[in-house]
């Protein structure tokens, strides 16, 4: 299994509005808003940022996305313990989740397959 580079960090939040406010506080910048509260943040040439707003009866959690050449350089030994398999997401990649041995969850994030 081989990764490249941390792609993103993930939050949760309960206030898209003010998390918003505050990441720009912060010097990130807005790179694009969702019609269904979140977006994307950027501050120099590291991660992006992205932010999406959960229900009040989900706790908001981070997630550091780290990035994939592809999914088929992306089979996993046996010891790294698979939460699910990738799968497509909403925004047109593959993402899988893994659990580490202290239990946190990762995910690691592939582009899209091109022959499906």
């Amino acid at each position: 299994m081989k990764t490249e580079r941390i792609e993103a960090v993930f939050l949760t939040t309960h206030n898209w509005g003010k998390a918003a406010k505050f990441f720009q506080a912060l010097g990130f910048t807005l790179e694009f808003e969702t019609d269904h509260n979140s977006g994307q943040f950027r501050t120099g040439d590291g991660p992006h940022l992205f932010i999406a707003e959960v229900p009040a009866s989900q706790k908001p959690e981070a997630h550091l996305v780290l990035k994939v050449p592809d999914e088929a350089a992306c089979q996993p030994e046996a010891i790294v313990d698979v939460v699910t398999p990738f799968e497509d997401t909403h925004w047109g990649t593959r993402e899988m989740t893994v659990r580490d041995p202290d239990g946190r969850i990762w995910r690691l994030q592939a582009p899209a397959m091109a022959n499906k």
